[in-house]
């Protein structure tokens, strides 16, 4: 599953999500993880109210399973969870992405709350199945 995150230096979780000019998306599964690319974003990204400048960031991360954010607006994040993209947000502006991913990957080798469990099952679910699932009711 592809994990992002909002980062001005590639180390910790420290932007906003609609100001945030880099977003780095990682491959995670119970095996490991490894880096996949850094979304970049440009124009006017400041933190305004100006819901035009989200649609590249929600269109760019559609395959994401989560986006870990220091921050987002109610309506960002309810876009997000539309598109069934689970935002999450950092303990502080100094939590770094290598631990979080670390603590992801015990996570899944586990037993997965809840939350996740339900976050992975959005992504492995697709419109195909669900159709079936409703001809089947």
């Amino acid at each position: 599953m592809k994990i992002a995150f909002t980062t001005s230096d590639r180390v910790h979780i420290n932007a906003h999500f609609g100001a945030a000019q880099e977003i780095d998306v990682y491959e995670i599964s119970n095996e490991g993880y490894q880096f996949l690319e850094t979304l970049s974003f440009s124009g006017d990204l400041k933190e305004d109210g100006n819901e035009s400048k989200l649609a590249p960031k929600l269109a760019a991360l559609e395959d994401c399973t989560i986006v870990y954010v220091v921050a987002i607006g109610g309506s960002a994040a309810a876009r997000l969870i539309k598109k069934g993209v689970t935002p999450i947000k950092a303990r502080s502006e100094e939590e770094e992405i290598n631990e979080v991913l670390t603590k992801l990957v015990q996570t899944l080798k586990g037993n997965p709350p809840p939350w996740l469990r339900k976050a992975l099952q959005q992504k492995t679910t697709s419109f195909a199945d669900e159709v079936e699932d409703q001809a089947t009711v």
